[in-house]
């Protein structure tokens, strides 16, 4: 549909006063580029393309009415891929993932960082890296942080097998694996789900779709794998030599990624700040969901950054977008990124002891002139708004202090009430499209939304709601709101998409501990169906000793001190207990497969029996079914 009058004039307004004339991230982004990929265009065993960099090559010229001019100018930025020189010695592809993989220069071979989501992704990354700089072996692989998009391609650059006979040492921080894993265990289906939404799976990638979510372009689909380091990162000043070359580390647990650190290289004056200084503001609290990030310990680790490293520092790198040169500069750069994360956490709590609520806080929060006009402080990926938000939800939880907010009724039960007390779901239709005319979009989603909760199927508060949503997303400079909007536009219009693509791949699940494991059955228990059932399990796996698992008002625990004996002995591999944890192997398939229970078998079978399936499809914009 034609873009609303008040988008349009939005973007002229943005095209005037936001400084357009500046063009050393070009620069930058374009410097010491060696070659691109032969193709753009990334296949699976199977010839699935996981990776599309083409699709993306519309996004050149004017900006279109239908994408505010700021995004389009940063998504024609992170659209580039290619090898690229940052220093002599170091190297990154950048654009042939969501993420950068950085690549080191050693004695013999070369250290790997951040080996981008998917390893057909970064088997292709390094192979573009050898046809420039030759078929040097990998001798090294470091994680930056806890994220699927710096370790899924593990396998794509090294192997188990190589990692094991002592040829190639791998270094994460401190809590690497556990936070790895976890994250795709506890809510991980619900994180999936919504990952759809923020980077717009499934959109068409165009003018008046998916044009890339500020950070890369979008994510790989390929296969998420995950190599068990072989080194911890456990203090800031820790030194290792990796095939000649120094790195000097600095945890920052807690800040982007609760296992984070960075990379300072002495004989490159290099500093890689892992995400934790991007050229965008980034998320407190990411649109997916997870736990909120702390801004105060973020903007420290980057003082202390520039106060360990600074002096020594010619060139800082990350694991997206594109490097900053010279002294001066990077200093500024990082400083300045410094300051932005600050300001948020500082200015919302003093308008939180001021009274105000996380959204009024967020509607208040303005940058500074000096953050406002830096385009790396521009909320691409994150933003003003929603990060205000989650410095109110970190200190202050979820209850404003009104208690009319104490115990709402929640939808559809609430927007029944609203649509009937506003005269129908008609009349509010009939106003809403007034208000639609009007420029007021945001009130427009607010009231539809309530029609569309109370009665799914109401034709005209559908297509209504989904027009402003799709003008909100053509309006927004951040592209993963970008994304949401027009997911929402999408599954209004066409149905629910599902989860495209999930970071909990078969490898990465193989990772759970024990522990984990049982943790992830917990949350699964559909406790009302077994309130009254008492189940006592005694796990050994892998010839570890056993461990207690009970299952006892609703809540399976496990650990502690067993009391009494149990119901049955499981003996198992971890493999084949994770396979029927995840249902992959049916209970006489775990038998076949050495799965060995003695006791009761039934005990374990009305266990298994009591836990409910994810459901990754589940409605967003619709109510529950």
């Amino acid at each position: 549909m034609p873009v609303h009058p008040d988008i349009a004039a939005q973007h002229a307004a943005l095209l005037a006063t936001l400084p357009f004339h500046d063009e050393q991230d070009l620069a930058d982004a374009d410097r010491g580029f060696l070659g691109a990929h032969p193709t753009g265009v990334v296949r699976d065993a199977a010839g699935r393309v996981v990776w599309d960099a083409t699709s993306f090559d519309f996004v050149t010229g004017p900006a279109p009415l239908t994408v505010n001019p700021s995004l389009w100018r940063q998504s024609g930025l992170v659209r580039r891929h290619g090898l690229y020189e940052v220093v002599e010695g170091i190297y990154q592809v950048r654009g042939l993932d969501l993420s950068n993989m950085t690549i080191v220069e050693g004695d013999r071979g070369v250290l790997v960082i951040d080996p981008l989501i998917s390893a057909e992704c970064a088997e292709q990354a390094l192979a573009l890296y050898r046809a420039h700089r030759g078929d040097r072996p990998v001798t090294g692989l470091l994680y930056t942080h806890s994220h699927a998009d710096h370790f899924g391609g593990a396998a794509g650059v090294t192997t188990q097998e190589a990692v094991d006979a002592g040829d190639v040492v791998v270094l994460a921080p401190a809590g690497f694996v556990e936070h790895a894993v976890a994250e795709n265990v506890y809510a991980g289906t619900a994180m999936a789900r919504r990952a759809g939404y923020m980077y717009g799976a499934s959109l068409p990638r165009g003018p008046e779709g998916n044009v890339g979510v500020g950070l890369g372009a979008t994510t790989s689909t390929g296969t998420v794998t995950l190599i068990t380091p072989t080194v911890d990162v456990t203090r800031t000043g820790q030194r290792e030599v990796v095939d000649g070359i120094t790195l000097e580390l600095q945890l920052a647990p807690d800040s982007e990624a609760p296992a984070e650190m960075h990379v300072f290289l002495p004989d490159h004056a290099a500093l890689c700040v892992a995400e934790n200084a991007t050229h965008t503001l980034h998320n407190l609290l990411t649109l997916r969901g997870a736990v909120v990030r702390d801004p105060r310990r973020w903007a420290g680790y980057l003082t202390e950054a520039v106060d360990l490293y600074g002096d020594r520092t010619d060139v800082v790198l990350a694991s997206h977008h594109w490097p900053t040169w010279g002294r001066e500069r990077a200093l500024e750069y990082l400083e300045l990124q410094r300051d932005l994360y600050a300001y948020l956490h500082d200015q919302t709590l003093r308008l939180v002891n001021q009274g105000l609520t996380g959204p009024q806080a967020a509607e208040a929060v303005r940058l500074p002139p000096a953050l406002e006009d830096a385009w790396h402080a521009r909320g691409y990926y994150g933003s003003v708004s929603h990060n205000v938000k989650a410095v109110y939800q970190r200190y202050m939880g979820w209850y404003d202090g009104n208690p009319a907010h104490l115990w709402q009724l929640p939808a559809p039960e609430s927007s029944r009430r609203y649509v009937a007390w506003m005269g129908g779901a008609d009349a509010v239709v009939t106003r809403a499209r007034s208000a639609f005319d009007e420029g007021d979009l945001r009130w427009v989603v607010e009231v539809l939304d309530h029609v569309v909760q109370s009665e799914p199927d109401h034709a005209a508060a559908r297509t209504l709601l989904a027009d402003a949503h799709e003008q909100l997303g053509f309006g927004s400079e951040n592209g993963t709101w970008r994304s949401v909007y027009l997911s929402a536009a999408h599954e209004l219009r066409h149905g629910a998409f599902g989860t495209p693509a999930s970071t909990a791949s078969a490898e990465v699940v193989a990772k759970l501990t024990v522990d984990q494991l049982l943790d992830g059955l917990a949350i699964r228990v559909d406790a009302p169906r077994c309130w009254d059932e008492r189940i006592d399990l005694d796990l050994e796996v892998d010839g570890d000793a056993a461990v207690r698992a009970t299952l006892r008002n609703g809540v399976l625990v496990h650990g502690g001190s067993a009391r009494g004996p149990a119901d049955a002995r499981v003996v198992a591999t971890r493999a084949v207990l994770t396979g029927v944890a995840v249902g992959a192997l049916t209970l006489p398939e775990a038998l076949a497969a050495g799965l060995r229970v003695d006791g009761d078998v039934g005990a374990l079978t009305r266990l298994l029996g009591f836990l409910d399936e994810p459901d990754p499809g589940f409605p967003i914009v619709t109510p529950p079914v």
